[in-house]
């Protein structure tokens, strides 16, 4: 997000997410002051390969202030660096598309730029196959959708909750594991707060089950906002619910 206090917004979105797009300013001195010891570059690629992220793309964006503007020799120094830095992290540079774009033009964003005729592409290797494109849309559509845990027990953590008139309580978050649907009766942990589920909402629409991979918000019984937070842990009061670890394991 480019600043400082923002960082915890990422880490909420990013903890949930199955792919991240790293946009990097190729702008002259902007590269630069991101890549830095203290800069967002380094810190976003680092929580994201942290929070368990492990599909990276790279878009170079702002190619048209480089000097000269869409400069090739710009992107190549930048794709190295920024390979030789994701590396150290953990991530495998021969699976991350780096895409030279432009979203204030749009050049590579939908569709190839002719401002660029020296890209030739994007390719990437990973044991699942080979893929390659343009464009950072076909990077997108290139993401590998990891496997959706729908017979384990459901847990959604909790992003945000929500007071929204003529509804009530509406908590927000990402199905991880197992089916949520109305009539669930869910319990949230570490409050141990068991409520039932009215209904289950995704895009403004209402859903008869939401299932791993699905940001949702689902409106509660009984439970007012006060009493729910982030990152509590949504789970099935009657399937092995979420409880509190003796210990854990982290890399830290």
């Amino acid at each position: 997000p480019g600043h400082r206090d923002f960082i915890k917004n990422m880490i909420t979105g990013t903890s949930q997410a199955d792919c991240a797009v790293l946009i990097v300013a190729a702008g002259t001195g902007e590269f630069e002051a991101g890549i830095s010891k203290n800069g967002q570059t380094r810190e976003h690629a680092l929580l994201a390969f942290t929070l368990g992220v492990k599909q990276l793309i790279v878009g170079v964006n702002k190619m048209d202030s480089t000097e000269p503007p869409y400069s090739e020799p710009r992107f190549e120094e930048i794709k190295k660096e920024v390979s030789s830095y994701i590396k150290k992290i953990g991530y495998n540079p021969a699976a991350v598309a780096f895409v030279p774009i432009s979203g204030w033009h749009g050049d590579n964003m939908l569709e190839p730029s002719t401002k660029m005729p020296w890209f030739k592409g994007w390719q990437v290797e990973r044991k699942e196959g080979k893929a390659d494109g343009k464009c950072l849309i076909e990077a997108l559509d290139a993401i590998l959708p990891p496997a959706r845990p729908t017979d384990k027990p459901l847990r959604l953590p909790l992003q945000d909750v929500y007071k929204i008139g003529g509804i009530g309580t509406v908590p927000v978050g990402r199905v991880e594991t197992g089916i949520l649907k109305p009539g669930t009766i869910v319990v949230f942990a570490p409050a141990n707060i068991t409520t039932e589920v009215k209904s289950v909402e995704m895009h403004h629409e209402a859903l008869p089950e939401a299932v791993p991979g699905d940001n949702v918000g689902f409106n509660v019984k009984n439970v007012s906002v006060k009493e729910l937070r982030r990152g509590y842990v949504a789970g099935d009061s009657k399937n092995n619910p979420p409880k509190g670890a003796a210990d854990f394991t982290a890399q830290v």
